[in-house]
């Protein structure tokens, strides 16, 4: 039986290296997965008594699922970007085609042809060329950052080394399908108030540059001089102000636009600006909740997939989509790898409610963290359903009441020169 070399990741992220009697490259990863290692690169040995045996066959490429395919260059100058819509549904007929038993090659080459994106048609395209060369799919999507986050490269990985690749690309497209769902019912949260809140602007800045300029005239002539009341001198001073220096206004609006993103890309402005983002009235508990629930459900999600404890903190830090809870699982990560459990660190954090914490805390001691996590994610993409249906309801009546302030105080300080005039000729 040919003796196999392999280099591992165990649960803690240490590296392992020893060599096993196994038929093929596909059973090492089973056995190693079996003992709770994560296989990172397996190699047959040479000259070992199957020498003669392989020799007479072709050589199996190695299974290297962190190095980078040297071999290939797929980057492609001018890729459009693939919508997370795009990918989502890539990934489920995938894993569909591969559970009906069909080859990989042959699914990828069954998707390019019907994909109507012409850039990821290309993508698709090209991990089949690389497959061909001998490489693996989770190298070749290594080479398209832009199309593949860490997240899917480490899955597919972990998939491909427990020889599970299907089953974890099901489970990739059910977490890309909820985070969808997530993101939709965010938007449909932000949606409609910033719609009420556009209308607003363009009514006001009607009725400042078009309609008060003209009752200005007007009180002009029939006041003779007589002074305003204070509301109306303010909003004819603002209408003047926005008639006359719009573009003013405008580039001062650009300008701290431009300086509010380059201070969030600084490592204190992120932080600031997102733990300003989770306190906000209103909307800060609903992102504070999507965000749990999206750590919840990444990090349950690759280690049901076998990616280990230490890498999945890392990409679940990096794809949470907020530099507060980011620091907090850096944090989280640095006392696991002292051999500490996620539990303690997490809940020393204060970032994470009390719930989570012990949810987690139960998962550990059970043996059940993966299960715990999804569990989490559940609770709190449910509690963000029941957010967004008490928002709505909640913020229409606040912004028509905000509407009808905003034009009601115009039309008030429009009102009374009228009364005074009226009085004037009477």
């Amino acid at each position: 039986m040919p003796r196999f070399s392999y280099t591992a990741l165990d649960a803690r992220g240490a590296e392992k290296t020893g060599s096993l009697d196994a038929p093929d490259v596909k059973q090492v990863a089973a056995i190693l997965k079996g003992q709770g290692l994560f296989p990172t690169d397996v190699f047959p040995q040479t000259g070992g008594p199957s020498q003669s045996k392989a020799s007479a066959q072709p050589r199996q490429a190695p299974v290297s699922v962190l190095r980078p395919l040297s071999s290939v260059q797929l980057r492609l100058p001018f890729l459009r970007l693939v919508g997370a819509k795009d990918l989502a549904v890539f990934t489920r007929q995938l894993a569909t085609l591969l559970r009906a038993g069909m080859p990989l090659l042959r699914g990828l080459g069954v998707l390019a042809r019907q994909e109507r994106n012409s850039g990821f048609r290309r993508v698709i395209e090209a991990l089949a060329e690389a497959i061909k060369s001998g490489g693996t799919l989770s190298e070749a999507m290594a080479q398209h950052p832009r199309v593949f986050d860490r997240l899917y490269i480490n899955m597919v990985k972990a998939g491909e080394a427990g020889g599970v690749l299907d089953v974890v690309l099901d489970r990739l497209a059910r977490f890309q399908e909820k985070s969808l769902q997530l993101k939709g019912k965010i938007t449909s949260a932000m949606v409609y108030p910033l719609i009420v809140m556009a209308v607003a602007v363009l009514i006001l800045a009607g009725l400042l540059v078009f309609v008060v300029p003209k009752f200005k005239q007007i009180f002009a002539d029939l006041l003779k001089g007589a002074p305003l009341p204070p509301l109306t001198q303010a909003v004819l001073t603002v209408s003047d102000a926005v008639k006359n220096h719009y573009l003013v206004a405008l580039g001062v609006g650009v300008a701290l636009w431009l300086g509010v993103q380059a201070f969030r890309r600084t490592p204190a402005g992120a932080r600031l600006l997102d733990t300003w983002v989770v306190r906000l009235p209103l909307f800060g508990p609903l992102f504070l909740k999507a965000i749990i629930a999206r750590f919840g459900r990444t990090l349950g999600t690759l280690l049901s997939s076998g990616v280990p404890i230490l890498p999945a903190l890392l990409i679940t830090r990096d794809t949470c989509g907020n530099s507060r809870v980011g620091g907090a699982i850096t944090e989280v990560h640095d006392r696991v790898k002292e051999g500490a459990p996620v539990a303690p660190p997490l809940e020393a954090t204060n970032v994470f409610p009390p719930m989570v914490t012990s949810m987690i805390d139960v998962g550990e001691h059970t043996g059940q963290l993966p299960e715990m996590l999804g569990k989490v994610a559940d609770i709190y993409e449910e509690e963000v359903d029941n957010a967004v249906a008490g928002l709505s309801s909640l913020i229409e009546p606040i912004l028509i009441l905000f509407l009808a302030l905003v034009v009601g105080t115009i039309v008030i300080a429009l009102f009374l020169p009228i009364v005074r005039i009226v009085q004037l000729l009477t």
